[in-house]
């Protein structure tokens, strides 16, 4: 297991980014799925917990057969996807990814949001508290962003906003900001494999940490589109897009429910939690990127991991969710001489 704690700023309150969160979750997710590709909503319900009180459970299937390398897919299912189950008590929200034909991998992300510049230091009262962890600081406006997600549209550090007059993000631009909150986020994972766990437990969090970095600089770069909405036409916009998204991946009809019921929290087990970052990353090929973009770095380009050695191996994956697959993707089959394959980013 490898934890550690992120802490991204952005210019907006909580409140704020309560509006803001669902509807960059769902544009996000519609625009990067594809027909048999990308993120199904299963169930989008109210939720009550004893504990946490009135939230929202949601669970999604993130489908990325077409994204794995062909060595991979000859040794998956033909439909193969992650489960992302989903309870949303904010300011307070957790998100966890599992998947049936890798049950020794898991990702759990705590999450708690607080108006301030990322200086709380005891945020998280949990049993992992006191567990010891790298805390990382991600800068939405300066740091490095794989070029293959860049738009000029996106870039904080020339973005203003029209509505609320915020940008554009200077250097050093969370110490003078106002308002300003910080999004904290506990991710833990697990890859309990012999051999293997230290190095693609670091390679998962690495992505984990560029899927941050896009989801909350595309919550602050749309801004204006979803500032001036009321909870009530961010769940109707939520539902809409989640309905359509459904349609263009091929699910027939769309399997998402909104009930205006509350769950009781014996009707769901699991922990509460959020809905995700978007795990699907991909921009057009086809943009620039200013040659003068000073950023920091990202993460590495390639992961070697072991391969399928015979026809005779069971069918299952060592391969995360969708924006995972998507540094995968482009990697070669490995060859009868070798026991290694290189897993690298498109």
């Amino acid at each position: 297991m490898l934890l550690k704690e992120y802490r991204i700023c952005m210019p907006l309150t909580v409140e704020e980014y309560r509006i803001g969160q669902l509807y960059m979750i769902s544009k996000h997710s519609h625009e990067q799925s594809d027909r048999g590709e990308g993120v199904e909503v299963v169930q989008n319900e109210p939720y009550e917990d004893p504990t946490h009180g009135q939230g929202q459970f949601t669970e999604k299937r993130v489908y990325l057969n077409s994204k794995l390398p062909s060595w991979a897919r000859a040794v998956v299912p033909r439909i193969f996807y992650v489960t992302e189950k989903a309870w949303n008590y904010y300011p307070y929200t957790i998100t966890e990814y599992t998947c049936s034909f890798l049950p020794k991998f898991s990702i759990h992300i705590e999450t708690k949001y607080e108006d301030n510049k990322g200086c709380n230091d005891n945020i998280f009262d949990t049993e992992l508290k006191d567990q010891e962890r790298e805390v990382c600081f991600i800068d939405i406006a300066y740091d490095d962003i794989p070029e293959r997600y860049y738009k000029d549209s996106e870039d904080l550090r020339y973005f203003k906003s029209e509505k609320t007059s915020r940008g554009m993000l200077q250097e050093g631009w969370r110490d003078t900001q106002d308002p300003i909150m910080c999004s904290y986020k506990l991710v833990t994972v697990k890859f309990e494999v012999w051999g293997l766990q230290t190095r693609v437990e670091q390679f998962i969090h690495k992505v984990v940490r560029d899927v941050l970095l896009l989801g909350h600089r595309q919550a602050f770069a749309w801004v204006d589109e979803w500032i001036d909405m009321t909870m009530d036409e961010v769940r109707e916009f939520e539902r809409t897009i989640q309905e359509a998204t459904n349609q263009k991946i091929g699910m027939f009809p769309p399997s998402i429910s909104i009930s205006e019921t509350p769950l009781s929290s014996c009707a769901l087990t699991g922990p509460a939690s959020a809905p995700s970052t978007p795990m699907c990353t991909d921009a057009p090929e086809s943009l620039s990127v200013p040659k003068d973009r000073l950023r920091k770095k990202s993460a590495p380009e390639t992961l070697t991991l072991p391969s399928p050695v015979s026809s005779d191996v069971p069918q299952g994956s060592t391969l995360s969710p969708l924006t995972i697959s998507n540094h995968l993707q482009s990697s070669t089959p490995p060859s009868s001489n070798s026991n290694l394959a290189e897993i690298a980013e498109q």
